[in-house]
């Protein structure tokens, strides 16, 4: 039996290119087809799953505030965009977006855990626990008895890592930071619940938990000798190397005599 003889050159290329075209031709139809299918309405996305630990969200209000800011569907959704838009919203830290098959969003949120007002009296913006300034309605917040953190911007987990440092020192008296001020010169001041304003003074954080816990020793025992409480106490030096100036509510530094020249 003779052996098939081989086919010409001509034959082998025009087999070649015919095989080329069809497999192209193929794939065009296999992505038109595609691209068709990823349009169907059914991967529309149309529902989102929340997880984590949130108090000021749910699925029903990010459907209605996010959702209309979101494009494509389950295919062509960019998740990265689509989590900046969740970050977006004012309680939310950080956003985790997944594609739930056929045409659901998972988002893993990470809602701000208010610890702190921060600025000025009057100023609604909020410190977090990482130490981050955030905004959000303050209506909102589920305790409204939080301490007033200010100082230069940037610095804001600086101070809250002060305040954390010094309460404890005041919690064993009943006594509470309510405010606490870092001076654009590096100046601390703080003001308790009940009034009493404190200059801390400059350093480190050492420092200045050193400078407090001598005020703390002391404090009851130096406002008795003038028959007063802490309480009554108006304001406080600490800067002093040896010991603190106190100013008490009612009570004067200025003799008789120096009130009658005065007159």
């Amino acid at each position: 039996m003779n052996a098939r003889a081989p086919l010409p050159l001509d034959i082998k290329l025009m087999n070649a290119v015919a095989t080329g075209l069809f497999a192209a031709l193929l794939l065009m139809l296999l992505g038109v087809a595609l691209a068709w299918a990823v349009r169907l309405p059914m991967f529309a996305i149309r529902g989102v799953s929340v997880v984590g630990d949130v108090s000021h969200y749910n699925a029903i209000t990010l459907r209605a505030n996010v959702m209309p800011r979101l494009t494509g569907n389950f295919f062509t959704l960019d998740v990265n965009a689509a989590r900046k838009v969740f970050e977006t919203m004012p309680w939310v830290r950080q956003a985790i977006v997944r594609r739930d098959f056929p045409n659901r969003l998972k988002v893993q949120l990470q809602e701000h855990q208010a610890v702190a007002y921060w600025g000025v009296d009057g100023d609604s913006r909020l410190v977090n626990s990482f130490g981050e300034v955030f905004e959000a309605n303050v209506g909102e917040l589920e305790q409204d008895d939080l301490p007033r953190l200010s100082g230069p911007e940037g610095l804001s987990a600086q101070v809250l890592a002060m305040h954390r440092a010094l309460q404890p020192l005041l919690t064993p008296m009943d006594l509470t930071l309510d405010q606490l001020d870092l001076t654009p010169r590096g100046g601390w001041r703080a003001q308790l619940d009940t009034g009493t304003m404190l200059e801390l003074g400059s350093g480190s954080t050492d420092e200045l938990v050193a400078r407090l816990e001598r005020f703390v020793k002391t404090v009851t025992q130096a406002t008795s000798r003038y028959s007063r409480t802490v309480e009554q106490l108006a304001s406080a030096d600490l800067r002093h190397t040896d010991g603190y100036a106190m100013r008490l509510n009612g009570v004067s530094t200025v003799s008789g005599d120096d009130v009658k020249k005065k007159q």
